[in-house]
């Protein structure tokens, strides 16, 4: 049995008329691939504070400084949520985004926490005149902030898409 040609760009086999059934792609589907899109461009972004975040904290410890173990901590949560949101957005489990949510989140209000607990770093932020002898708290301070700013943006991209991918309800 032979195959018929294909004409105007039509699959094999069909007789064209699913072609209207099959190029309408429902709109929530595509802001869920918008979305995921957008929070893969966050995601890689906040890994790249974090690991910012990460050498400004070990930094200290090579000039015999003690390490701060809020910030530590913060990183280490930041890095494990991290990967638990990319899972939840390759997998599309909103469970997972919701523990990435609350994961990062938590990691970025100990971050602010341990930049406000520095002494050097509300002497930097109260005194703008010393920032070049203390580089590395000024650092501190704008990675912190830095990463404030994009949690933020992907708080409102993650929200977004763990609506849009659950089921469209159903009035009764």
């Amino acid at each position: 049995m032979s195959q018929r040609k294909s004409v105007n760009g039509r699959p094999s086999g069909t007789d064209g008329s699913d072609f209207s059934y099959r190029m309408v792609v429902d709109s929530r589907y595509q802001r869920v691939a918008e979305g995921k899109s957008r929070l893969s461009k966050l995601i890689f972004i906040q890994g790249f504070i974090q690991l910012l975040a990460a050498v400004v904290v070990f930094l200290p410890t090579v000039e015999g400084g003690a390490l701060d173990r809020l910030s530590v901590s913060s990183s280490v949560i930041f890095f494990i949520s991290l990967l638990i949101g990319e899972l939840g957005r390759k997998r599309s489990r909103a469970i997972l985004l919701k523990l990435y949510l609350f994961g990062s989140s938590v990691a970025i209000i100990i971050s602010i926490v341990s930049v406000l607990k520095s002494k050097n770093s509300l002497e930097v932020i109260k005194d703008l005149s010393r920032w070049a002898t203390s580089k590395l708290e000024v650092s501190h301070i704008g990675v912190a902030s830095l990463g404030l700013v994009v949690q933020v943006f992907a708080f409102a991209v993650t929200t977004s898409l763990i609506h849009n991918m659950a089921p469209p309800k159903r009035s009764s």
